[in-house]
């Protein structure tokens, strides 16, 4: 609404004889004012009903969704990793996985614990971290020995366990020697060692690479890391209360968190995003349900957007939502435009216009007259604004009306970027829409009555 707004402005002044390079930069101008008196309104999302407001507001007011997605920011916080996907049934359900996850299950189903649930559950348990393979049994003996002694069960996680070594393990499992278990080690390359050393960090063991010089038969107890609980199953493993100090772990958490302000690769970040959620939050699964497959798709789609918005509004903050952000912007946009002149003042004025545009749309939707409401809403205080759903003017904050900051803020740079683009195109290339066949009729068989 926005881009389309500017731009249809744009393009008439164009046409009138305006220079569009300059209009752009009045554009320009005029958005990097509202966008820091945006950013200046924005009020901290501080509590779970201000995160169930912008859920609910964002899933189309749907307050079930709204619910959910409180409780799984709740419960998991904010760097935690909440995930979506679709339901066997018609309930939409949350779950919590507490403690770092990742998708490796155990090498071989004799590691069992439970035949009913095919996991192997090891409680108060050792954890030897190897990023190499692990083959011969005379380097993995020595150490076997030591655990056994313990009396406690043992995880190795490696790049993989195979031959003897795997053949020990599970005779050793068999007989009730020694509780052990087996997976490969999490992702590739230089980031499956990264991803070693948080469990290391998470449980108080060390990694033992190449460059620490350690080889396997000489590890001791020392170099172990433990766990009050960790669950195996087919595909996944998951760390329950790692030994690690508290301080190493958010040491470990910030050195993630400048990883991602620095990384410039979208990929990049979004695993680095991953691992942070592992070390510092939880995993949440909303199982999205529905009777059937297109209200599915639909509500899953929902869920998704919504819990982006809130991630933004956590992020951010959050302003008042149906288009009043905006409109409190347009005092600053006036000002920065009152030291403009030519074409950049009109630039900036057809921002000043533009602002108004997605109040205007709400209330041609309600059958409201946007005029009379963009100048009662001028007049009025900072948070208070038209409720569309009430047909009232009230404080849209405590109404529950709310838009994350940050998506209000995107969408005023977009469309200013956009349209500006646009406007300074010579030539747009596009496509002639092919026109559709209409589908061939059936034969009209008349076969008669006898």
């Amino acid at each position: 609404v926005l881009a389309a707004s500017v731009y249809r402005e744009g393009l008439k002044n164009v046409a009138a004889g305006a220079n569009p390079v300059y209009l752009k930069r009045g554009i320009d101008k005029a958005v990097e004012a509202g966008v820091t008196k945006l950013l200046r309104d924005s009020k901290k999302v501080s509590d779970r009903e201000e995160v169930r407001q912008v859920a609910t507001v964002s899933a189309n007011w749907d307050d079930e969704i709204g619910e959910i997605i409180a409780d799984a920011m709740d419960k998991v916080g904010k760097d935690g990793t909440i995930t979506v996907e679709e339901a066997k049934s018609i309930e939409t359900t949350l779950e919590v996985v507490e403690g770092m996850q990742f998708d490796k299950g155990y090498l071989s189903p004799y590691f069992c614990t439970n035949n009913d649930t095919m996991e192997s559950v090891l409680d108060d348990c050792f954890v030897l971290i190897h990023e190499k393979k692990i083959t011969a049994l005379n380097d993995l003996l020595p150490l076997l020995q030591i655990v056994s002694k313990q009396g406690k069960p043992l995880l190795i996680i490696a790049e993989d366990v195979e031959g003897e070594a795997l053949a020990a393990l599970v005779v050793n499992k068999l007989r009730g020697t020694l509780n052990a278990c087996a997976v490969k080690a999490p992702g590739f390359g230089d980031r499956r060692k990264e991803m070693l050393r948080d469990i290391a960090i998470l449980t108080g063991g060390r990694c033992l690479t190449e460059d620490l010089g350690i080889k396997l038969e000489n590890v001791q107890l020392a170099d172990l890391g433990q766990a009050k609980r960790i669950s195996v199953d087919k595909e996944n493993t998951v760390i329950v209360e790692g030994s690690g100090k508290a301080s190493d772990i958010q040491g470990r958490v910030k050195q993630i968190r400048r990883q991602i302000q620095e990384t410039t690769s979208d990929y990049d970040r979004e695993k680095l995003q991953e691992r942070l959620a592992k070390l510092a939050g939880g995993v949440a699964v909303i199982n999205v349900g529905a009777a059937t497959e297109p209200e599915m798709k639909e509500k899953k789609a929902r869920v998704e957007d919504a819990l982006h918005a809130t991630r933004a509004a956590v992020e951010e903050g959050i302003v008042p939502g149906g288009g009043v952000a905006l409109l409190r912007s347009a005092n600053a946009i006036d000002k920065a435009s009152s030291s403009l002149e030519g074409d950049e003042a009109i630039g900036a004025s057809i921002v000043r216009r533009a602002i108004e545009s997605p109040l205007r749309k709400l209330c041609d939707n309600a059958g409201v007259e946007g005029s009379l409401v963009v100048q009662q809403v001028l007049k009025s205080k900072s948070t208070v604004g038209y409720n569309v759903a009430t047909d009232t003017h009230e404080d849209l904050i405590k109404a529950g009306v709310v838009d994350p900051t940050k998506v209000t803020r995107t969408a005023l740079q977009n469309a200013g970027s956009v349209a500006g683009l646009l406007l300074t195109t010579d030539c747009m290339i596009t496509d002639i829409p092919e026109d559709e066949k209409p589908a061939p009729g059936g034969h009209d068989h008349d076969h008669g009555m006898m």
